[in-house]
């Protein structure tokens, strides 16, 4: 019955695939309905804890992007990136890890994408090399995040199952490991591909007038009235100032934390206040809140967690003895193995948040030590498989020079190789950092 539960799970998540975002967690509620009504499950439990993390953190973050503060974050960025177009390889992915690391999603790539196709085509740098690995490297920092998701499913989750398992302890192992398969698969895009100039395909397209003349746009840099800077940097200074102010109290949770109030609670609370302030310091109007880009795509996220995280709850909690006696022995030898499992999970689930929900508690049942679970965090991410998801098809579209592109074959695309780079690197990384501190 086992096998039947997981087929359905399957077809579940293959029809999702069809659909895309919201359908997932639909069909999800879909399936526990059918595991309820026609094989007789009682269903399991719901990530609330988890659900209402991302809750309180897309509140704080939509509120920051209603104010501009989003738009000035990556003006910043943009003047860094064409101050130094000889870097770009480095710095356009180093640009976008670090959006998503403060902001805590990786749709904030969206607006980097041109100015980092714009810096290296003028630089005559094969616009490949670094928009490929940006947008990998804008997905490995959600693992790296204080308030992503993924981060709020492993303490919510290390909560449920009775472990002292704080923030700083995942970001001890996560923002080094990530940051340096970042910078690993940026090494390799240093030379990938050949250059535009010697690239036979390209300049055979080159002749074509139409096609030259649209490789240039003029050079845009997005303005703002005086007004919006100073109602974006107000926005700005209180949303990293909440950050900071998380990761501090997750530092001295004991001597701050009021007794019995627990560390995922208080970020939920806390992300709350954030956007609170950022409201009352700007007076940004709350329906312009609930219409950002970021409130929209993190509703999804949620929706997505409740749906399928709950589905896969149900068929665990069921089969949980039938599981833990069929590879208790294999994990118990190779623990490692089990970053195996999340990364093939993830290539067809596109989401950390919700391969995290899924796997973690499987691998707590298992008896996997958390040093080990911490450790393979990011092999979460591997959605990069197939090269469908939003970024990576945005990506596409904004290299007018054609080099970032879907293969021949689908799997022989432009983010593969520095994917498998980045997140193999990052979980060989944080797996023995891991090991080693804990």
């Amino acid at each position: 019955m086992f096998f039947i539960h997981m087929m359905l799970l399957l077809a579940v998540i293959f029809v999702g695939i069809r659909y895309g975002g919201i359908a997932f967690g639909l069909l999800g509620g879909l399936g526990v309905s059918i595991l309820a009504f026609v094989f007789g499950i009682a269903p399991g439990s719901p990530p609330i804890n988890v659900m209402l993390i991302i809750l309180a953190v897309v509140a704080a973050s939509a509120t920051l992007e209603a104010t501009g503060g989003l738009k000035l974050l990556v003006r910043y960025a943009e003047r860094l990136l064409r101050k130094h177009p000889e870097q770009i390889v480095f710095l356009g992915p180093l640009c976008t890890y670090s959006l998503t690391v403060l902001v805590g999603t990786g749709h904030s790539v969206y607006p980097l994408l041109p100015v980092i196709y714009d810096v290296a085509y003028k630089k005559g740098i094969r616009p490949e090399r670094p928009l490929a690995i940006a947008t990998v490297a804008s997905q490995m920092g959600i693992t790296a995040s204080p308030i992503a998701a993924a981060a709020a499913v492993v303490i919510a989750t290390a909560v449920d199952n009775q472990l002292d398992i704080g923030l700083i302890d995942v970001l001890m192992v996560t923002i080094p490991s990530t940051l340096i398969g970042v910078l690993v698969a940026c090494l390799w895009s240093l030379k990938r591909g050949k250059d535009l100039d010697k690239d036979p395909e390209f300049q055979a397209r080159l002749q074509d007038p139409e096609f030259k003349a649209s490789l240039l746009d003029p050079e845009t840099t997005t303005s703002a009235s005086d007004s919006q800077d100073s109602t974006a940097k107000k926005g700005l200074i209180v949303f990293l100032l909440g950050i900071l102010s998380v990761i501090i109290i997750a530092l001295f949770s004991k001597q701050l934390l009021p007794e019995g109030v627990k560390m995922s609670v208080a970020i939920q609370f806390m992300m709350l206040s954030v956007g609170g302030i950022i409201l009352l310091a700007t007076n940004v109007s709350p329906k312009k809140i609930a219409t950002s880009n970021v409130f929209t795509a993190g509703m999804t996220a949620v929706i997505i967690i409740f749906g399928i995280a709950w589905m896969s709850d149900t068929i665990i909690g069921h089969h949980k003895s039938y599981l833990v006696e069929s590879v208790s022995d294999i994990v118990a030898v190779y623990p490692w193995t089990f970053a195996i499992a999340m990364f093939v999970v993830s290539v067809f689930l596109k989401s950390q948040a919700a391969v995290l929900t899924i796997m973690l508690p499987l691998g707590f049942s298992l008896g996997i030590p958390a040093p080990v679970l911490i450790g393979v965090l990011p092999a979460c991410y591997a959605y990069f498989f197939f090269p469908f998801y939003p970024s990576d098809l945005a990506a596409i579209s904004f290299d007018r020079s054609g080099t970032t592109r879907i293969g021949k074959y689908v799997l022989n695309h432009s983010f593969i190789l520095p994917g498998f780079i980045g997140v193999t690197t990052a979980t060989v990384v944080g797996y023995f950092i891991s090991i080693t501190i804990n």
